[in-house]
């Protein structure tokens, strides 16, 4: 048996600030009241910082196996925990791919082993897999993952009448990566016809256009409509796309959700000047007016869920010419205060922040006992101090690559401790690596 008191803890959780402390028994949340006085084998003072549920990362991609030169599981999972996230879902385009539910649960049975962080996996499809797609549980499988456009490990599906058996047939819910390949084909051609080989970055979100990205997103919720799926958009980067998203119905009831992602918050076209292929991400980073109308909709209800898409590349492989720098970068290690920045900046409270962070993926997903501070709920927490500055350095980056596109920047707030299923795997700065992660349940 262990126990666990946090004491004079402010916590944020389902629309509310107050201040509670927290009892936990072997990393299940027993009681939250003003005043515990039971005994416990771990006391933490939290008075002066800020008690959040651990925050659910709906997308990420963790390099393992066969990329295990840019990333993997033990790595990213450490640096999530660090930033305050404490379950991950991963994408299926690792080598080899996660087309069979044997290799799914290769990729499972490693996390046991080795994650921190509390996981799941994606099961992939593509042109002709669907058999095994749907032999997916719905109750031990986050999602299936769909990419429909060209990212990078190539699983694009791009067959409609494939697409159209996925979406009728799959019996849990389908996320999707939404660009139209023909639409970026034919601006790759249009551009290299002007600069050759050589384009600039600047014309990432030209030839990653809004275009291409509606009329991806659009189908996919033309499919989901026709055939009543339960559809999570990922990454959503346009103003245009917002129009496709409800924001009048209930959450728990929406049968189409959507997502954004810290780095089409943060950073807009102008940026690209100064990072180059640092923030060469797909779908691309846009303009100015989609990233300020892309934060709107979130704060709107109309997009759901502040993901990351952690997609770690080596410094070697980004910093290179624009055909050969892959897309993606890391970001699970400072999510959580990028997002802390907009809090101190006025745009965003911190009762939306966890809305958005840790409550809506376990509602979207419908993951059991986790996203909230709940008697009788995995003890996933995250203790922050709000007035604690740090630059992020390449000597505090705690990526397997080793780099982040936030270098440079200075966050008011800091991850102070964070506790995994009743655990304290991070504090101050220092794991205790003692207990892995569980594997997420979901309750379908």
């Amino acid at each position: 048996m262990t126990t666990t008191l946090i004491k004079n803890a402010t916590i944020v959780n389902e629309g509310k600030i107050f201040q509670s402390d927290v009892f936990i028994r072997n990393g299940i949340i027993q009681e939250i009241s003003e005043n515990i006085e039971s005994a416990a084998e771990q006391v933490v003072d939290a008075s002066g910082k800020y008690l959040i549920p651990g925050v659910i990362d709906d997308q990420v991609h963790f390099r393992e196996p066969g990329l295990t030169h840019k990333a993997e599981i033990y790595t990213e999972a450490k640096a999530a925990i660090a930033g305050g996230i404490t379950s991950f879902m991963e994408m299926p385009n690792t080598k080899p791919q996660s087309l069979t539910q044997e290799l799914l649960e290769e990729k499972f049975q490693r996390a046991s082993e080795v994650s921190l962080a509390n996981y799941t996996f994606f099961m992939g499809a593509s042109n002709d897999n669907l058999e095994e797609v749907l032999k997916t549980d719905p109750k031990t499988v986050g999602a299936v993952k769909i990419f429909m456009g060209s990212s990078t490990g190539n699983m694009l599906v791009d067959n409609r009448s494939v697409l159209e058996e996925i979406f009728a047939k799959s019996p849990m819910l389908i996320a999707v990566h939404c660009e139209d390949e023909a639409t970026i084909q034919a601006n790759i051609d249009l551009y290299k016809a002007q600069f050759g080989e050589d384009i600039p970055i600047e014309y990432h979100p030209k030839i990653r256009s809004v275009e291409a990205c509606y009329e991806s997103s659009s189908m996919a919720v033309e499919l989901a409509k026709k055939h009543n799926t339960r559809l999570h958009v990922f990454h959503l980067s346009t103003a245009k796309e917002m129009e496709l998203f409800d924001n009048k119905i209930p959450l728990a009831e929406k049968r189409i959700t959507a997502e954004v992602c810290i780095h089409h918050l943060w950073f807009e076209d102008s940026k690209y000047a100064e990072k180059g292929t640092h923030i060469k991400w797909n779908p691309a980073v846009k303009s100015e007016a989609d990233r300020a109308a892309v934060f709107q909709a979130l704060l709107d209800d109309k997009i759901d869920v502040i993901a990351t898409d952690h997609a770690p590349h080596t410094l070697e492989e980004k910093d290179n010419t624009y055909f050969k720098a892959p897309s993606g970068g890391p970001l699970v290690q400072h999510a959580l205060p990028a997002m802390l920045e907009f809090y101190h900046q006025g745009k965003i409270t911190l009762e939306k922040l966890v809305e958005k962070m840790c409550h809506a993926p376990a509602v979207c997903f419908q993951i059991e006992n986790r996203g909230f501070i709940r008697e009788n709920f995995a003890a996933d927490l995250v203790l922050i101090d709000l007035n604690s500055p740090w630059e992020v350095s390449k000597e505090n980056v705690l990526y397997k690559c080793g780099w982040s596109p936030f270098e440079g920047t200075t966050f008011q707030s800091s991850i102070t401790h964070t506790w995994v299923n009743g655990h304290l795997a991070y504090a101050n700065g220092v794991f205790d690596e003692s207990q892995k992660g569980q594997r997420l349940q979901f309750d379908r």
